[in-house]
């Protein structure tokens, strides 16, 4: 299979190696490089194709003839808020304002939470409730809203349950029927639908969509959606647009978070992402959502440096509960049989940033982890990650009758329990591991795409490579290997965390980073070396850089 994908890519233009990581990702030919390398606005497909999309339109051409009032109840992630500011900026400009909703972490919990709901509608009139990125599962939540007289639009991406859709005006999730493999959209995606369909029937003077994507870019790859499909080509054209953003807010973050030009998906995902989710995880979203709608520039400045701080503050709390989590998961591993999956818990760990230790343990220890805070009242709320192999949302609902709430993705979910069921869960939990993976636990494994000499590396590669990006979550970054090459000069090491290297193979030279690495002993040269390759630009000057991944001896 690779093979032939190689031999029709013979005449698209690329170098070897460029056309090596195309037939890897199952590219045939000169055409579909070219729609991969180089994708268009225009090979965007129907919005209509989409489950409900012509009741959820008509709906809101309604709203906005007679006037109504629309609420727009969002999650109070980057998705959330960046879906609410689209859909936002839409209706405003076809002259219908809405007031926007987010619901409170701590008190109301996740989507349309009868507490939320109750405090929304408290906040003013509601004839029109769009639930964005929330809503699929909220049957009863619904129910409840009909019958006080509210029509409810619902546009989500998370998983339904087929025998318990709500009763609403459109359900707009394309997972939801089928049609178009649109199932990687996140709920901007969806959004940025709803305005495009939106746009076909009423088109507004002087509204570009195309404008809006930065938005869209960023919620995707925060919610690490797969760069596959339509998402590939709205993150390409969303990074391009970023430079040009015309939020105020928007500029204001990148300013602060220091991203330059040439913007990438590792820029949103590691750098924006974070300090947008940093409010919601701490205290409450809605300094993301008005930083994002603000259009005064000193204002959107000092919302940013808020921002900033909490993510600050954020990374403080991370490191401490990271530090414990840790301490707790080496107890378990040392037992004498090792666990196949890891559910530490703590009283007076703060919930909102459960998921990144859990997330920064599994890959630890390449487990399936729950990391689980519990209050003073004993309730736990917690967050898993995954391996593959292993299903979060399947252990999940082998541990039902132990959980008061729980669900997500097969890789990542949330759950909620008492603190009395701690420990049957984390029996539950290993049983359905056990069964899942047969009794063996999965291995480590570094997935290399090619094995290549640092002379391979040159700037016409790069120029090639580039054209691969956005890289992320169904088209990762590749990881090459270079066998035997010794250092050109001594290893130093950066701020006691950080190598650098100064790499020689065959008379060629090349800079290389080993982030995070401090507490590794670098043994005798030569060395096998797993990287990835990076544009570096210091005063005008570009060079190569290898961010080295993984080194062993030659």
């Amino acid at each position: 299979m690779q093979d032939d994908c190689l031999a029709s890519l013979d005449g698209c233009g690329k170098s070897p190696l460029v056309r090596l990581l195309l037939a890897q990702r199952g590219i045939r030919g000169g055409e579909e490089a070219e729609r991969f390398l180089n994708p268009k606005l225009r090979e965007l497909g129907d919005p209509f194709a989409l489950p409900d999309m012509e009741q959820a339109v008509a709906r809101l051409l309604q709203a906005v003839d007679s006037q109504e009032p629309v609420v727009l109840f969002g999650d109070y992630d980057v998705d959330g808020v960046t879906s609410i500011t689209l859909l936002h900026t839409l209706l405003a400009a076809a002259g219908c304002p809405p007031r926007c909703f987010l619901p409170l972490r701590m008190e109301e919990g996740y989507g349309l939470s009868r507490d939320g709901l109750q405090r929304c509608l408290a906040e003013g009139p509601v004839s029109l409730l769009i639930a964005v990125d929330c809503g699929t599962t909220a049957r009863d939540e619904t129910a409840w809203l009909k019958s006080q007289g509210i029509d409810v639009i619902i546009l989500d991406h998370h998983e339904p349950d087929p025998a318990r859709l709500p009763d609403v005006v459109a359900l707009v999730n394309p997972k939801c029927a089928p049609g178009p493999d649109w199932h990687y959209l996140c709920s901007a995606g969806v959004v940025f639908k709803v305005a495009h369909a939106f746009l076909k029937k009423r088109p507004i003077p002087g509204f570009d969509l195309k404008s809006e994507l930065d938005l869209v870019a960023l919620a995707t790859v925060a919610d690490i959606m797969p760069l596959v499909g339509e998402n590939r080509l709205l993150v390409r054209q969303g990074l391009q647009r970023l430079g040009t953003t015309r939020r105020t807010g928007l500029r204001a973050l990148i300013e602060v978070a220091g991203v330059t030009e040439p913007y990438t998906s590792m820029d949103l995902g590691f750098r924006l992402g974070p300090r947008l989710n940093a409010a919601g995880r701490l205290d409450t979203a809605h300094a993301a959502l008005d930083l994002l709608l603000c259009e005064d520039a000193p204002e959107a400045a000092g919302i940013a440096r808020d921002l900033d701080l909490q993510n600050r503050e954020r990374q403080s709390l991370e490191q401490q509960i990271q530090a414990e989590a840790v301490a707790q998961a080496l107890g378990w591993m040392t037992a004498a049989v090792p666990p196949q999956c890891l559910v530490v818990a703590s009283r007076g760990w703060h919930p909102g940033v459960v998921g990144i230790v859990a997330a920064r343990l599994m890959r630890q220890f390449h487990l399936p982890v729950f990391v689980i805070a519990v209050d003073d009242d004993g309730q736990g709320k917690g967050s898993g990650r995954s391996v593959p192999g292993v299903s979060l949302v399947a252990a999940l609902d082998a541990c039902r009758p132990l959980l008061t709430s729980g669900g997500g993705h097969d890789m990542a979910a949330g759950v909620g329990l008492r603190w009395e069921n701690l420990d049957a869960f984390r029996d539950a939990f290993a049983e359905h591991v056990r069964v899942q993976t047969g009794g063996v636990s999965p291995a480590p494994i570094l997935h290399l795409d090619a094995e290549v000499r640092l002379d391979d590396l040159t700037l016409d590669f790069l120029d090639d490579y580039d054209q691969l990006q956005p890289f992320g979550s169904g088209n990762p970054q590749p990881l090459f290997l270079v066998r035997g090459v010794f250092p050109s000069a001594e290893p130093r090491l950066l701020r006691e965390r950080h190598w650098r290297l100064e790499l020689m193979q065959n008379g060629t030279t090349r800079t290389a980073m080993w982030f995070n690495a401090g507490d590794k002993k670098i043994p005798p040269p030569p060395w096998d070396i797993a990287f990835h390759v990076d544009r570096n630009t210091f005063r005008g000057n570009t060079t190569i850089q290898l961010l080295i991944q993984a080194l062993r001896p030659g």
